[in-house]
């Protein structure tokens, strides 16, 4: 391979969080396929790093922490640049003027493509983009790398009690119900989280009579939080990056629901339940209380789905 400033450069924005980055696997291996020459990066949170190589798409990221700034590129250094971010005018403006030999995109002012579709699952929804525009891309090749990091509680069941917006947060209690019963089981309980949700995770634990030893949250980096997941016994989750980890390395998995559509965000086919009540969806992302269709989510229902994946 010719070194990097010797080879043309292909830059995929998407300066979004970790689920956006799974879901969008199937589009970035797509174009490693029909770019092999190319260099490629990826726009988005210096954070998500760890995880790029275990696409076995991209070359490297290129740090941006959403639209509000300019891509730090020259005019005419790209070849191609790939929009897998959105359809709207902030997307397409910050990467036309970076002035590329070649924009991949949906249909828009100055962009050739397919039209915009509500209601599509994301994975479908950029790897249709890329079938589109004539390279061949399939929905199901979301797989990761194994991490080279290794996991510190093999066949634990992780319950990741947290996520970024309040809509998506299941009662705590709830968590705590179901780790104790899970535990009674005989399951070695590990709770997950970022930093700012150590708190939660501890008292969830603490509610469960489980010992804080068993909460992590806070404590792994992104490399040892995906080995941790790739060596899951069962992933409970709401439908946050833990369960699209999950997803990426076929841990059986169940997914508690609320603002955001099963229909487009919801797990591949697998060993994966997807809990909700789409009557009661509010589908509000940045609310500060959980959403309703969260809400009727039971312990009960957990335990079920539990059973039915029958890990153990």
């Amino acid at each position: 391979m010719p070194e990097p400033a010797a080879r043309p450069e292909l830059l995929v924005l998407r300066a979004l969080k970790l689920g956006d980055l799974l879901v969008a696997v199937p589009a970035l291996k797509a174009l490693r396929r029909a770019f092999p020459g190319h260099r490629i990066r990826y726009a988005a949170q210096e954070w998500l790093r760890p995880i790029l190589p275990l696409t076995g798409a991209v070359d490297d990221l290129l740090p941006l922490h959403g639209l509000d700034v300019p891509i730090p590129l020259e005019p005419g250094q790209l070849d191609i640049a790939v929009n897998l971010h959105g359809s709207g005018p902030e997307s397409c403006s910050r990467l036309e003027v970076l002035q590329p030999s070649r924009l991949i995109g949906h249909a828009g002012p100055g962009w050739d493509g397919p039209p915009w579709k509500d209601g599509v699952h994301e994975r479908e929804r950029w790897a249709g983009l890329l079938s589109w525009h004539g390279i061949p891309a399939d929905p199901l090749d979301y797989r990761l790398d194994p991490p080279a990091a290794w996991s510190t509680a093999p066949e634990a069941v992780v319950i990741h009690v947290g996520a970024a917006y309040g809509s998506r947060l299941w009662p705590a209690a709830r968590f705590a119900a179901v780790a104790r019963e899970l535990d009674a089981a005989g399951s070695p309980i590990l709770f997950t989280g970022s930093g700012g949700e150590r708190r939660r995770a501890l008292a969830v634990a603490d509610a469960a009579g489980l010992a804080p030893e068993r909460v992590v949250a806070g404590e792994l980096r992104l490399e040892e939080f995906a080995a941790v997941i790739a060596r899951a016994r069962l992933v409970i989750s709401a439908d946050t990056g833990a369960a699209h980890l999950a997803s990426a390395y076929a841990r059986p998995s169940v997914v508690l629901f609320g603002p955001a559509p099963v229909s487009e965000w919801g797990p591949p086919p697998g060993p994966h339940i997807a809990l909700t009540d789409e009557t009661r969806r509010r589908g509000d992302t940045f609310a500060v209380d959980p959403d309703p269709a969260l809400l009727a989510v039971t312990v009960e229902d957990v335990l079920a789905a539990v059973e039915k994946l029958d890990a153990f």
